[in-house]
């Protein structure tokens, strides 16, 4: 029986990833994980900058929710007071969904890292099959 060796390259050209389950459903109605997608050996290594890219953003966007979950009054007036006690629990309310989000895209980011690293054993270890059979 002879190696098939474009075979086993037409299984390495597509990596399938899961996506992380959303902490915010119940597993009953997400089926305990989050969606999948296949992606082309070639094109990971840029949706894993796309990745990376947004979640430098979310750091950002961390850093501004921070200050507007921590709001202070203008002024010591009852106005001012009333405005703090408004703004402050949106501004934790955005704060929480925002680390939410960092810690999705950063779990995203950790399978696609895994999925790379798993598409260059596989390369590595057919490249090896190949090198042995050609040299029987």
């Amino acid at each position: 029986m002879a190696y098939d060796s474009n075979a086993e390259q037409n299984r390495q050209e597509k990596v399938t990833v899961s996506a992380p389950a959303n902490p915010d459903k119940p597993s009953s109605t997400s089926g305990g994980g989050g969606g999948g997608f296949a992606f082309d050996k070639d094109k990971i290594e840029g949706i894993i900058k796309k990745w990376t890219d947004l979640q430098v953003e979310l750091k950002k966007d961390y850093r501004d929710a921070n200050l507007m979950a921590n709001v202070k009054a203008p002024g010591k007036e009852f106005a001012s007071g009333d405005w703090e006690k408004l703004a402050n629990p949106s501004g934790k309310a955005f704060l929480e969904q925002n680390q939410k989000m960092q810690d999705y895209v950063q779990n995203y980011i950790d399978q696609l890292t895994t999925a790379k690293q798993k598409i260059a054993t596989n390369e590595a270890e057919t490249q090896a099959s190949l090198n042995k059979h050609k040299a029987v």
